[in-house]
């Protein structure tokens, strides 16, 4: 039997959308590239006065809220990366996730430049162990992925060290600027569907004023 299979089979209130945000243990990996999809759900989740709360058998940081009229639960896996699978099949079972299209992982994208946002669903794994074990996990691709850009290092197998490092200052004003965007598009997603919300989280970046008073 799949996992949505099961989840279906929960007793209560099912949640309408279940939002992943994925990264290393903050303690301390916390402010690294890798992390900046764990950064977009927990600033959502403090916009939301939303506390994520240990879940042992969760294995992650979990919170509930209702969005509009939408039962949304956010959550942070509290494994390393490359275990995400763990946590997210526990968690699509336990709040009731029947479609692959109510869950929404929150990664960072290195084919992404800083400061650039996308939206869509299903898709490749390019080589991200996160979603990698969380495809495993679930049998399926099929979900919605949240892309926050980091960037690619200087030299391609350099890519390790890249992801486990913190951003310079100049990429870090970029992607904090993303971190706002993402917000603003899981906002607008679980109120009003991904076609809406893609043309906030998509949306480019505003350059310069080139007329500043």
């Amino acid at each position: 039997m799949s996992v949505f299979r099961r989840a279906a089979a929960r007793r209560g209130t099912a949640a309408d959308w279940l939002v992943v945000g994925l990264g290393n243990p903050p303690e301390r990996y916390g402010g690294s590239r890798h992390n900046v999809g764990a950064e977009a759900t927990e600033r959502w989740a403090s916009a939301l006065q939303c506390d994520l709360a240990v879940q042992r058998r969760e294995h992650a940081r979990v919170g509930e809220e209702t969005v509009g009229e939408r039962r949304v639960t956010l959550a942070c896996p509290t494994t390393f990366m490359n275990e995400s699978g763990r946590s997210v099949g526990v968690l699509v079972k336990r709040h009731g996730i029947v479609e692959p299209s109510q869950l929404v992982v929150v990664h960072d994208e290195l084919d992404l430049e800083p400061g650039q946002v996308r939206l869509k669903a299903g898709g490749g794994i390019a080589g991200h162990n996160g979603l990698a074990s969380i495809a495993n996990q679930l049998g399926t691709r099929d979900f919605v992925r949240l892309r926050i850009g980091i960037g690619k290092p200087p030299r391609p197998e350099a890519g390790r060290k890249w992801v486990l490092q913190r951003p310079a200052r100049s990429e870090a004003l970029l992607i904090d600027e993303a971190l706002d965007r993402a917000v603003a598009g899981l906002e607008v997603l679980v109120r009003d569907g991904i076609e809406a919300a893609m043309n906030v989280a998509n949306a480019r970046r505003r350059g310069p004023d080139p007329h500043p008073q």
